[in-house]
């Protein structure tokens, strides 16, 4: 790969960024170009600091800047110690959805705003998923559910239950409704993660169930409808227990 030429005073040229734009941010994004386009992995190092200074031909200040601004964002981490230096990091739903509530929380986007996207979402994506699935994530799909049923403490059950929204979400085939809608999932959980009581939780399981069951056979339409239904029946749950939160801004964490 030929180096990048690029001005510290921030007069890159159309083909690497906007008039004015700061170098580190061209970088950053050239760094992610790089990382896409040669299939790192999570744990993966990148280059050390000196090859890539000599490959974008930048200041060591604009580099680091350009590696914080990744660290930042959840995209790498930064390894200590001999032979450390920057690695890939798991890019995750909950990382994007950490960094969407900085926006939430300026845009003052309340949680019950965050729950009607769910409501939309989830029904639309449990329908995707049963037109679209590939058939080798039924195993697991059947292997979460039957986790629910098995489960015993509250820690069990909420794990088993975020593992089967989490799954349906990842079977749509669409990348960028399954980040956002589980990123959804992430921010509300993380702050309502006691909603269903021991009581209830025998209805849930089997609605988790006839879900699976919908869309591993392809029944679109009854997928759907019993997401929505179990969505919805999710939302009034969480504002009869906790009615403070559904009023509260989405907070940046």
């Amino acid at each position: 790969m030929l180096p990048i030429i690029v001005s510290e005073i921030g007069s890159a040229g159309p083909a690497w960024g906007r008039r004015g734009e700061k170098v580190s941010s061209i970088i950053a994004r050239e760094i992610v170009r790089d990382i896409a386009q040669r299939k790192l992995a999570p744990g993966d190092m990148l280059e050390s600091e000196s090859v890539m200074l000599q490959r974008y031909q930048v200041a060591r200040a604009s580099l680091r800047e350009a590696l914080r601004i990744l660290e930042v964002h959840g995209l790498i981490r930064m390894k200590p110690g001999p032979g450390g230096g920057p690695v890939v990091s798991e890019v995750d739903s909950a990382e994007f959805g950490r960094m969407a509530t900085l926006f939430f929380q300026v845009q003052g986007i309340q949680f019950s705003e965050l729950v009607e996207a769910r409501l939309i979402l989830e029904p639309l994506i449990a329908r995707l998923a049963a037109q679209r699935h590939d058939p080798g994530d039924n195993d697991e799909l059947r292997q979460i559910v039957q986790q629910g049923f098995a489960a015993k403490t509250d820690a069990e059950w909420l794990a088993a239950s975020n593992a089967f929204h989490a799954k349906v979400l990842s079977m749509a085939g669409n990348g960028l409704l399954s980040i956002f809608s589980r990123a959804m999932k992430d921010i509300f959980t993380e702050r309502a993660s006691s909603v269903y009581v021991p009581r209830r939780r025998d209805k849930v399981r089997q609605v988790h169930a006839d879900i699976a069951d919908a869309i591993i056979e392809g029944k679109a339409e009854v997928a759907e409808q019993l997401m929505r239904e179990h969505m919805s029946d999710y939302a009034k749950a969480t504002a009869k227990r906790e009615p403070h939160l559904m009023n509260e801004v989405v907070d940046w964490r």
